[in-house]
Order: structure tokens, then C-alpha cells, then sequence
């Protein structure tokens, strides 16, 4: 592999953000007077969010969005904090800057919230791009959010790869065209990389 391009997904890859994202969950759903175990909301971390509320809660059209709306609450001021890098994780970023890599985040997380957290944990200064959703939901696909990503830097796609740590990850490298690596220390699970056909897995 001799890719000058690396991007990155950002929860379960370069951040553990557990903690912030259920918490976030769990405030949402209890304002529907719902409720759910920590352990089954670890669905929530990579696909969009509303994706979640949908299929995962069953709620409508409506209130999985204004469920959006209400997680948001939550995590804008403290659930994007209850995070932390991956041990090694700023190392490994600053050895490929210097090793002259291009580094972007792309991420199905909103960007706002996402260069927040890259700032906060220190991880910007070794990043060329950090590119993510849009609050308003018209780009929230991980395909999207890739496309995006490889447009806005003039990123040739035959020269890139993706890392990521679940199915949406390596799907969307495949669409457009990418290589990948399936990482297994994030949330994602050894056979959903593979079931997603993952060409590598670290």
C-alpha cells in the first residue's frame, strides 16, 4: 500500500467516543419516555444518527428527526468531551504527517462537531481536512461524506484509503472507488468487516 491520501473514520477509529454518544442516546430516547441498555446503543456509533432512530428505535419520520434535534442538546456541550483518542492514536497520525501523507477525517459526523473534537484532543495539527455531515442532513451517508471529502481537496480516489472500523466505512470506500483497511479495536465487529468485504484488516 503506497497511498499518499489517508482518511480516517473518527468514532472507533481515531476516537473512543462510547461514553459521549450512548449518553447523548439515553437523554434523546428518555425525553420520548423511552429507554434502552447502554450495551444495546452501540449501534448507534457510526451510522447517522436519524438511520438509528428509524430503524433502530422505530420511531417515525418526525421523531427520529426531532430525536436528532434533542441528542444534539446533549452533545454539543458535553457528550462530545466524554471521548478520548485511541492509545497511539496521536502518535500515529503525527508519524504519517511526517512521513508526508495527506491525513483527512471523514466522518458521518456533523463537521462542526467534528473539528471540535479533533481540536480538543489535539488531533488537528497533524490533519490536512476534517470533513463530516452537515447538520441539516443532506450529507450524512458515509459514501457522501467520502465524495465530499475527496472533492473538496482534489483528492484522486485511485490514490486514497479509507480506515474505518465498520460496515459504512469499507461500503462507502468500495462505491467510490477506494482502497481500505477494516480496523478491530473500534466498534465494529471482525465478521461485519469481513461480511462487507474488507480487503485488509488491522
Amino acid at each position: 500500500m503506497n497511498h499518499t491520501t489517508i482518511l480516517f473514520d473518527l468514532d472507533g477509529t481515531l476516537t473512543d467516543s462510547e461514553p459521549g454518544i450512548v449518553n447523548s442516546v439515553l437523554y434523546a430516547l428518555r425525553r420520548f419516555g423511552m429507554d434502552a441498555s447502554r450495551e444495546s446503543l452501540r449501534v448507534f456509533i457510526g451510522p447517522p444518527l436519524y438511520d438509528s432512530f428509524r430503524g433502530v428505535m422505530g420511531m417515525s419520520d418526525a421523531d427520529a428527526r426531532r430525536a436528532v434535534e434533542v441528542y444534539r442538546e446533549y452533545f454539543q456541550d458535553r457528550g462530545l468531551y466524554e471521548n478520548a483518542p485511541y492509545a497511539g492514536v496521536p502518535e500515529m497520525l503525527r508519524r504519517l504527517k511526517d512521513a508526508g501523507k495527506t491525513l483527512v477525517v471523514a466522518t458521518s459526523k456533523p463537521e462542526t462537531f467534528a473539528r471540535r473534537i479533533a481540536d480538543h484532543f489535539g488531533l488537528s495539527a497533524s490533519l490536512d481536512a476534517v470533513c463530516g455531515a452537515d447538520l441539516a442532513g443532506g450529507r450524512s451517508a458515509k459514501t457522501d461524506v467520502i465524495r465530499y471529502a475527496l472533492e473538496a481537496g482534489g483528492i484522486d480516489p485511485g490514490a486514497a484509503v479509507m480506515v474505518g472500523d465498520r460496515k459504512y466505512d469499507i461500503l462507502g470506500a468500495k462505491e467510490v472507488g477506494l482502497a481500505d483497511v477494516g480496523v478491530l479495536y473500534g466498534y465494529g465487529t471482525r465478521e461485519e468487516l469481513m461480511e462487507a468485504g474488507a480487503s485488509r484488516l488491522a
